[in-house]
């Protein structure tokens, strides 16, 4: 019964460690950054596209990414980029994984 409530997760939420080296072993991974363009600017992780998960517009600039890539999201805290996961994966894409605990959790 209570699987009723419970919605499918296209993405896969990774700690830190798991995340960076999940990254380095990923010829073709796509860093993505789904913070406002302020937060980007102030700090982020090298290579990193930004794409405000919270701007308009986000699901159109999403839709034109490569379905093909093997996609790396992260937040801040990893509400927002779960988000965008979440999204991802209801656009088709296959390989999407979340920063769990975001830029908070980095010890990079």
């Amino acid at each position: 019964m209570f699987g009723l409530f419970k919605t499918k997760k296209n993405y896969q939420n990774v700690d830190a460690i798991t995340f960076n080296k999940l990254m380095g072993e990923t010829a073709n991974a796509v860093l993505l950054d789904v913070r406002t363009s302020a937060e980007f600017k102030e700090k982020s992780m090298d290579g990193a596209i930004n794409i405000d998960a919270m701007g308009s517009g986000f699901s159109q600039k999403i839709e034109n990414l490569d379905k093909t890539k093997i996609y790396f999201v992260y937040c801040r805290s990893g509400n927002r980029s779960g988000s965008a996961c979440n999204v991802m994966g209801d656009m088709g894409f296959e390989q999407v994984y979340n920063l769990s605990g975001g830029l908070m959790s980095w010890p990079f």
